[in-house]
């Protein structure tokens, strides 16, 4: 059986509401976050040495990274679902935006979110650098759901999942609120009703514990 570990406010809740979604059996493994250095526990680095969550466990194999445990679910555990086969015209689209919440999206959000919590502790050159590539990224995901409700034409799909905890992120830290396409899309994402099981199940985020320590401008 698949087995989830799961790390309190963390990108996992991500591999919890794929689950869900998807309705597969899984197990179910809660790790909290040190409530000083917000880090992960032990427990975490006993099932694979990068201590990172989420993790999951399956076949006898410790698979980490968010977007490499959506891709392997939705291809090795679901047959295919919530995912886009190669043969579809839309599948060089899919892979872009699996990757790109994680990747160049989410960049610039964590480099804000750790400069918030060490009181601008980057300076405001590098900042302003981030805050650059954070404005072009919101704005082409604004774009593109301003012609349509998911990021795919076909409909939602794991893409849309992992880039949900991307815009979670953003919002304690101020940059969803002016973007109303995003912040409807965020909306949308919270009330579908596999979202809502996970987080009974994993527990609710308190992301408001990754807000600046003194408010920063947003450019």
């Amino acid at each position: 059986m698949l087995k989830v570990h799961h790390l309190s406010n963390s990108r996992s809740q991500r591999v919890l509401w794929l689950v869900e979604e998807l309705g597969v059996a899984y197990e179910l493994v809660k790790h909290m976050r040190d409530p000083v250095t917000v880090r992960s526990p032990p427990s975490l680095f006993k099932i694979h040495p990068l201590g990172k969550g989420p993790t999951i466990e399956h076949d006898g194999k410790a698979l980490t990274e968010s977007g490499a445990i959506l891709d392997y679910i939705t291809r090795r555990v679901a047959g295919g679902k919530l995912s886009i086969p190669e043969s579809s015209p839309e599948f060089a689209d899919y892979c872009f935006w699996l990757h790109y919440a994680e990747g160049s999206a989410m960049g610039p959000v964590v480099f804000d979110l750790l400069n918030g919590m060490t009181g601008n502790g980057c300076g405001d050159a590098l900042r302003g650098f981030f805050m650059n590539e954070l404005q072009n990224s919101f704005a082409y995901i604004s774009d593109v759901l301003s012609k349509r409700e998911f990021l795919l034409e076909s409909g939602f799909s794991a893409a849309d999942i992992n880039m949900t905890w991307v815009l979670e992120l953003a919002e304690p830290l101020g940059h969803i609120e002016t973007r109303p396409i995003l912040a409807a899309y965020l909306k949308r994402m919270q009330s579908r009703p596999a979202y809502k099981r996970a987080m009974e199940k994993g527990g609710e985020q308190d992301l408001q514990m990754f807000r600046p320590k003194a408010a920063l401008p947003l450019t």
